[in-house]
């Protein structure tokens, strides 16, 4: 299936640009993880795919990764605050130090919810990560290693979709608002 490029209203971060924070991030993880040994990345699907194969590449330490996924969206662009898990982790983490990798926080309402439930599992540690966060970031969680700051608009691009549309872009768009207000 063709993608039309027409919904993209503008480039708000190029690929050069997300390429170098990327490194910076990693090069942060990697001297903050040095003496631990144990740090497991857990990425976020779908949105976290693209973030977390770059993100680990660049790491410079001992590290495995797993996924999950969740969600809280339904088929709606509209958030309905309730999260789920779709997909959980393979192995438990008990005392191991843990790094949720997103791609976006937005309402804040998924990662405040994901931190508290592999709290219960009693890691070591929970770090965040996150590319992208709006402003409008409800819980005010801490994310421990943020890429960039946005205005609150629709992003696609660099793992974020809509409609399952443009997650392989290479950069981060902003979507056209008469293309998800129809």
């Amino acid at each position: 299936m063709k993608i039309s490029f027409d919904p993209i209203d503008y480039i708000l971060i190029n690929e050069s640009t997300i390429q170098s924070r990327v490194t910076e991030l990693a090069h942060q993880i990697s001297n903050d993880y040095k003496e631990t040994g144990n740090l497991m990345l857990i990425g976020i699907l779908k949105g976290a795919f693209i973030l977390m194969a770059d993100l680990t590449r660049k790491l410079n330490i001992a590290h495995v990764v797993d996924f999950m996924a969740v969600s809280s969206y339904g088929d709606s662009s509209i958030s309905s605050g309730a999260v789920r898990i779709m997909l959980d982790l393979r192995k438990p983490i008990l005392g191991q130090h843990i790094l949720i990798v997103e791609d976006i926080v937005d309402t804040g309402n998924t990662l405040n919810y994901l931190y508290n439930t592999l709290s219960g599992r009693k890691p070591a540690s929970i770090k965040t990560c996150s590319l992208l966060r709006k402003k409008r970031n409800n819980h005010q969680i801490n994310i421990d290693y943020l890429g960039f700051d946005i205005p609150d608009v629709w992003v696609v691009g660099y793992g974020l979709d809509y409609a399952d549309q443009f997650r392989t872009l290479p950069y981060v768009a902003v979507l056209k608002k008469s293309h998800y207000t129809k």
